[in-house]
């Protein structure tokens, strides 16, 4: 009777649980984080880009030493900043993440304006195939930020919407932090970048 009793206890509470919204709150944390893992993953691949970037640029234009110095201090930035998933439940850490990635791209956009000054560097097959890689890496980046914008938009509903808000506050489920840009339209555009015919 005991057995039969605790097997009772045991269905009825996982019935309860199933309807309360675990099981989805913790599958849609699971996005959040898969997600993020993709912007992480984009953002290393721009990072790892950065000094084969500078090197070539150095060859061509040594006297851009300012320039180049910015984007190497902005990269270490970048680098110097623990992004682990775990980072998506620490606003301030998420906010000195975002902060530190702005930097390197606003440091790589003027790098990339600078080499305008100079031809022979834009000629340069390896300076070419750098900034197309560094371009498409800034549109992947842009769709990884787009997809775990979406499934944090998911999960915060979902821990804020009654009744899964009492099982989000039984289980210690909060708000994740989300992207935020003071210039929309300024950011979500790729870098602009025209290198022309080789002269």
């Amino acid at each position: 009777m005991k057995k039969l009793w605790m097997m009772s206890v045991a269905v009825l509470l996982a019935v309860s649980l199933s309807g309360c919204g675990y099981n989805k709150i913790q599958q849609q944390d699971e996005a959040v984080t898969a997600s993020w893992s993709e912007v992480l993953n984009q953002y290393q691949r721009r990072a790892d880009l950065v000094p084969n970037l500078v090197n070539t640029v150095k060859g061509y234009a040594q006297q851009e030493e300012k320039v180049l110095t910015e984007v190497t201090e902005a990269r270490a930035r970048v680098g110097g900043i623990n992004a682990t998933p775990e980072l998506v439940n620490d606003p301030a850490a998420f906010e000195k993440f975002q902060q530190a990635q702005g930097q390197l791209t606003s440091a790589l956009s003027r790098l990339l304006v600078v080499t305008e000054n100079y031809p022979n560097l834009k000629s340069d097959a390896a300076f070419r195939d750098l900034q197309a890689q560094l371009e498409g890496t800034e549109n992947r980046i842009a769709v990884a930020r787009k997809r775990y914008i979406e499934a944090v938009q998911t999960y915060n509903v979902t821990i804020r919407s009654f009744p899964s808000n009492l099982t989000a506050k039984l289980f210690g489920n909060s708000v994740k932090p989300n992207f935020k840009v003071e210039n929309e339209a300024q950011i979500a555009k790729p870098p602009q970048v025209d290198f022309g015919k080789p002269e």
